[in-house]
This record gives C-alpha cells, structure tokens and sequence, in this order.
C-alpha cells in the first residue's frame, strides 16, 4: 500500500472586525494566512496551492520575495519565517525573532535581501533585518504606539513609509535604514501604505477614510483623493502594475478603483450592507485582476472592466473543519462542516454554503441517508438541521435536542439516531420518536449500519442496539476501547464495527460475535476523530489529533499506511471521493486529497 498527495483545498483568510487582513500578491498568485497557515494559491490555475504550516503560533502576514524564490511570514509572537516556496519541501531559510509582539506587516526590498517587520513591541515598532542573516540593517523609529503597515520602494535610492496607531507616518531613507521624517496627514489610525511599482509615489490610507498620495523619493504629501471618498475606515490599498491606478477596500462594504493622476474614482463595486460585508483587505495581482476579502471571508475577484459586481467569489472555510463527509452515490463531492457553525459543500472546483438560516456554533456530526439524498448536521447551538443536497439548503424545520448532540447517525429507514451529552435520542422528519432520556453512560459517538445502531461513550464501552422502527433495544456491550470511544463505523456489510478512543487506539469488533479481531491499529498517539471504510470494506482510514492518518487492512491487521502531518491542530474528518482518492479535513480548514494505492 502507498499514497501520495494529490490536491489541497485552502481555506480562505482569517479576518477581523476593524483590522486589515493583509493579502499580498506575486504575479497571478495571492497569498494569505489563516491561523497557523500559510496559503499561496494560483488564480489561474486551482490546482497549485501552497499550505505551509510551520509556524507554532498564528501567522498574521506574508508575502513572497520579488525574485519569487522565498516566503517571509510572520506571526503574533514577534517571530518572521523564510522558507523556499519552490521546492515540494519547503525549506526553511531563517527563523528569526524581529519584535517583541504581534507583526502586523511586513516587506521585502527590491532587491530581496531586506525585509522590513512591523506591529507590537516594548522597546521598538519595527525592525529591519537581512533575509539570509538576521543581521539589522537600520533602524525603523519615529513611532509611539503599534505600527500597522509598511511599505518599501523598491529602486535605489530605497526609501521606506510606515503608519501605525499614532495616526503619523514616518519616511525613512536607506539601506540602512534611518528616519527622516513624520508626516501627521490622517487624524485617524493609519490602516495601509504601499509604494507604486515604479517608485514615484506612495499612498496611505485610514479610518479616518481618507486617501493621501507622496512622492516617493522625497517623501512630501502632494494631495488627497476627495472625490467619491469612502463612508467607513479604509482598510487596504493597493496599486495596480502600471503604477497609475490604485484600489481601496472599506468597512462602508465597498471597493473603489481609483484613477492616480486626476484622483478620482473610476469604478466602485459594493458588495453588500451590513457588518459581514465590511470589505477588511485588498490586493492587485499581477495579473491584472482585484482580489478584495469580505468580513464573512469570501474573497471577491474584479475585473477593472466590469464595474458593478465581482467576477466571482471564492468560498472556503475560515474557521477549522470539525466534520466532514462525502454522501453516497456521489463522487468527488463532500460536505464539510466548521467550527462557526457553518456547512459547505465541494463539488468540482468550488465550495459553496448551504443556503438558509446554519448553525451558530461549532458543528459536531454530519451523516447522510442511504441514498445520499438527506444530509444531517449537529450543532452545539443543540440543533439538529437537514439539508436538501439538491438546492444545498438548510431545511427550515429545526429539531432541538435535549442536551448538547455530539455524534449523528443513519439507520437503513432514515431514523437519525443522535448521541447526545446526557440522552439518546431518534428523529424522523424532524419528529423524536424514541429517547432514552437517562442512559447510564455519557454518549459520546454513534455509527449505524442497517437496523443496528453503536453508541460510544467516555466509560470505554461501546453499545450495540436493535432499531424496530419504533424502539433502540440494547444487544451487547462491547469493552475492550481503553479510553472515550471518540469515533465509530461500521464496514459496508455490517460484519464489522471499527471504534476508535482518546488514547489513539482502534478496537476491531466482529459484529455478529460481539467479539474482539484485533487491537494492534494502536499507532496513534491521541484521540482518533474520523474512521472510514472503503466501499469493498477490505480497509479503514482513520484521522486523529496527532494530525496524523492511518490506512488499516482488515485482510493483514500489521500493515497500514501512514500518511504523517497531514493537518495541523488535528484531523477531524477523513472520507472516501471515490476508489482509491481519500479526503481529509482538519483544524487548519484546508481539504486534502490523496491517492491510495492497495498492493495485492
């Protein structure tokens, strides 16, 4: 048995209320962070996708080095990472320590030897450094409070601007790099700063929702952009590659493309009212399309010719992936379900939500009929919704449960069997037909197959049922999990039962017997959160907190497949594509797929 990997899914980036989400951009490829994560994906091409996750705490910004051989990131602890994005490895260069808090941006010189790092700190604000060596190259000053943005000329003479929360904006001149001067244009935060491609100029924009252009040698304020302003504070600017354009994002849920010379507004798309259409970042590719970020985190694309909506909008996660699925009599299609409540479905190239009123808290379980065309998702908002695959709707009945549901599960007449935190409960149409309201044991997962249903739960046991129809009748106890049996599934027959537990052990059970095959899938080392067979029922693959996953055979219990790091924070859900395409989905809100070869 061998794998390798196939295809990543990104998530889209983090975003925050009244605070620039930084996105860069290196020819037709953007770049942005979500969590751990660093994302660099192709717009032409969806099939290249960079996920680097070496960072052991947030990440806040990156941007790729103009030579396009290296990536500088950094996080929320003060430390910047550059690492080779053209090698499968993705080796890392430096690792430095540039601030004593939070960077909130960063940028690399023309040359791609410096990079200048900005945010939080105690003694200083920003830092400028040697790529290859650490080694300072110049002092950024002038500021008294968190810088926010940075931006660096990219001919001789270098020239460098910061703005940050004093509302003033500091020119320095280099390398090295020394102060020259304050500039006290905006009487607000200063959100962003970019020099033009050519050097000539430099923009700021802020919450005070105001555009100010400088010459970008000297440094002096030659005007402000007052036609058509913005409503809200102005989050991000960027410049197109001739250098005679720009484009601005706002909290008022607007982009504006903006003529440089005569500072007027060319074009303004407004995405929508209301806080979750707060525009928080844009960026101008090089190739010639706008790429703006919604509050909700959907990235916009623009074309500059067309001047009322985006071209397209990219939905993905922002948030981690907590289950996911892929229904029956399906292919290449899953379902994924996130820690903000919300549920997505993955057909071809693109994600897209289901529609109607989701849950507002993380989402525990998901299954689906038989047929595939019912799915069901638990919430901790203790809801149970269905979904119609069709329309990709949420239903609009709710069923709400006893106490806090945590595993779902489909019995051969479309009962939903719900293990719930003190309660096991049996829905059908969204009606409860049976409960058992005080079980001697906390639930803590459920997997069905035809009329028997296996309920989990944290005293190690798992317990098998009869389902009439009307009621769950206890058949057997089995105990040989030695933690919370945390994940369940049954092979497609029925014959066997996998269950897997917190301390990273798989317990094999033959269904008929009630008895124990084997207990040597026992490589993880935490709690295993998804199983899955394949279709013939010859193997199962599990994903676990140790962010690892594994592929077991039932034929040869000793041998397996491991498939190491496969998402940082954790695996939550693996499933089947389709034969020999396993899928997988984690806390990083990225889904990747793999392709499994079984030796005969």
């Amino acid at each position: 048995m061998s794998y390798k990997a196939n295809h990543i899914y990104p998530c889209n980036p983090a975003t925050a209320r009244g605070t620039s989400t930084k996105l860069s951009a290196h020819k037709d490829k953007i770049v942005y962070t979500n969590g751990r994560t660093v994302i660099i994906r192709d717009l032409k091409n969806p099939g290249s996708v960079i996920a680097n996750a070496g960072h052991v705490h947030n990440a806040t910004v990156a941007k790729i080095s103009p030579t396009g051989y290296y990536c500088a990131s950094a996080d929320i602890t003060g430390t910047v990472r550059i690492w080779d994005i053209v090698g499968e490895d993705q080796a890392l260069k430096g690792e430095y320590k540039a601030l004593a808090g939070r960077i909130n941006d960063l940028e690399w010189d023309g040359e791609s030897k410096r990079i200048i790092a900005v945010g939080e700190g105690r003694d200083k604000f920003g830092h400028a450094f040697m790529y290859d060596s650490g080694s300072s190259t110049g002092e950024i000053m002038g500021h008294n409070k968190v810088i926010n943005a940075v931006s660096i000329r990219h001919q001789r003479p270098f020239r460098a601007a910061t703005g940050g929360d004093d509302t003033t904006i500091v020119f320095h001149q280099g390398a090295p790099y020394k102060y020259v001067k304050t500039l006290k244009t905006h009487t607000k935060f200063v959100q962003d700063i970019k020099y033009a491609p050519s050097g000539n100029h430099f923009v700021s924009v802020g919450s005070d929702a105001k555009i100010f252009l400088y010459d970008g040698k000297e440094g002096d304020s030659l005007g402000e952009f007052t036609e058509s302003p913005h409503s809200g504070t102005i989050t991000a600017v960027s410049w197109n590659p001739e250098s005679n354009s720009i484009t601005t994002s706002s909290a008022d849920g607007t982009v504006k493309l903006w003529d440089v010379e005569s500072r007027k507004a060319t074009s303004t798309w407004t995405l929508g009212s209301g806080v979750d259409y707060h525009q928080v970042g844009v960026v101008w590719t090089g190739g010639d399309e706008i790429v703006s970020v919604s509050l909700f985190g959907d990235l916009n694309v623009f074309d500059k010719r067309v001047g009322d909506k985006p071209s397209r909008i990219l939905h993905a996660p922002t948030k981690g992936i907590t289950t996911a699925l892929s229904p029956p009599n399906t292919t290449n299609t899953f379902i994924a379900g996130t820690a903000d409540g919300r549920v997505l479905s993955h057909s071809g190239e693109a994600y897209e939500y289901a529609s109607g009123q989701s849950h507002t808290a993380y989402v525990s379980s998901l299954t689906a009929t038989s047929d595939g065309q019912q799915i069901f998702s638990a919430g901790y908002d203790d809801r149970v919704r269905e979904i119609d695959p069709q329309g990709l709707q949420f239903v609009p009945a709710i069923f709400s449960a006893s106490s806090q549901p945590r595993s779902l599960a489909t019995t051969s007449d479309s009962a939903i069997v719900i293990a719930e935190n003190s309660s096991i409960e049996v829905i059908k149409s969204n009606q409860k037909v049976f409960d058992i309201a005080s079980p001697k044991f906390t639930p803590s997962s459920a997997a069905a197959s035809g009329s028997t249903v296996a309920v989990g739960g944290e005293d190690m046991k798992v317990r098998l049922y009869d389902w009439d129809g009307k009621t769950l009748k206890e058949g057997g106890i089995l105990e040989n999990n030695k933690g919370v049996v945390s994940a369940l599934a049954f092979s497609p027959d029925g014959a066997w039962l996998a269950a897997g537990d917190s301390t990273g052990r798989i317990v094999l059970y033959d269904v008929k017997e009630k008895s124990m095959k084997t207990a040597r899938w026992s490589f993880h080392t935490a709690r295993v959160n998804s199983l899955v067979w394949t279709a013939d029922g010859k193997h199962v693959a599990s994903g676990s907190l140790d962010t690892h996953i594994y592929i077991w055979s039932l034929q040869n219990p000793i041998k397996n497949i491991a498939i190491k790091n496969a998402a940082p924070g954790g695996v939550n859900g693996v499933f089947w594509v389709g034969e020999g395409k396993l899928g997988s989905a984690g806390a990083d809100g990225c889904v990747k797929l793999w392709d499994v070869t079984f030796h005969q």
